[in-house]
């Protein structure tokens, strides 16, 4: 259920596989995503289930509107019967509150500087990496009194850059945002490496502690892949601290 956990000064991160929920074909079976075409029930059903195993309380998690770009919001609770923004992050002063990113090929990103107790979740695919939705939550981090030399930065399961095929165009115009994206397929043709240019980002604005999941969605039968089977289950990544 979670394949990737780690825990560093009372900040916790945790990344989701596909297993152990109760989703059925082709969302099977632990489909964290709600907005892909599957049963509600069994969504909450799988969230409930992940909470339980990360010993946190399902209705202390924190979602997402993610719509790919770089919008930021910064959250004291839950949304309750508010509508969920259309947002790609959120950051948090609150102990015990775990914020939630989606994705089934983009990238992850957990953010957390235990020391002045902020934390952030943020979804990178190609156009939020290229919009710098990851710099605008770090800003956003850093006017809550996080330092860039204290953040701990983890990154999920995500396509590779050997896998992530785009024409030519689409890696140039990338490139010319963020040249550590720019990345071959391992047949030889355009890609981009999105989480390759997180972490430049990253690196750039002054964070130094950052590691990055080894798992390619596209390669791996345990993770959700959209690029591979375009209907499919989303994966989750948390982070929260004690």
């Amino acid at each position: 259920m979670t394949k990737q956990r780690d825990t560093v000064s009372g900040a916790h991160f945790a990344f989701t596989d596909r297993w152990g929920g109760v989703s059925a074909v082709p969302y099977e079976e632990l489909n964290l995503g709600g907005a892909v075409g599957d049963d509600p029930d069994a969504v909450r059903t799988n969230r409930e289930l992940a909470a339980k195993s990360l010993g946190l309380d399902p209705a202390n998690v924190v979602w997402m509107n993610q719509v790919h770009g770089a919008d930021v919001a910064v959250v004291d609770g839950p949304w309750g019967d508010s509508p969920v923004p259309e947002v790609d992050a959120i950051v948090t002063t609150r102990r015990g509150l775990a914020l939630a990113v989606l994705t089934a090929d983009c990238t992850p990103v957990l953010l957390a500087d235990p020391v002045a107790g902020v934390v952030a979740a943020a979804h990178a695919g190609r156009p939020g990496m290229v919009a710098g939705v990851v710099p605008a939550a770090l800003r956003a981090m850093t006017e809550l009194g996080a330092d860039p030399a204290r953040i701990v930065a983890r990154t999920g399961p995500a396509v590779c850059g050997r896998c992530y095929e785009v024409p030519e165009e689409m890696r140039a115009d990338v490139a010319a945002v963020e040249p550590a994206a720019y990345s071959e397929t391992s047949w030889g043709t355009p890609a981009v490496d999105v989480t390759a240019g997180v972490h430049a980002q990253l690196d750039r604005l002054g964070v130094r502690d950052r590691r990055q999941s080894p798992a390619c969605t596209l390669e791996s039968a345990d993770h959700f892949s959209y690029r591979r089977d375009r209907t499919t289950g989303r994966l989750a990544g948390y982070v929260w601290l004690d």
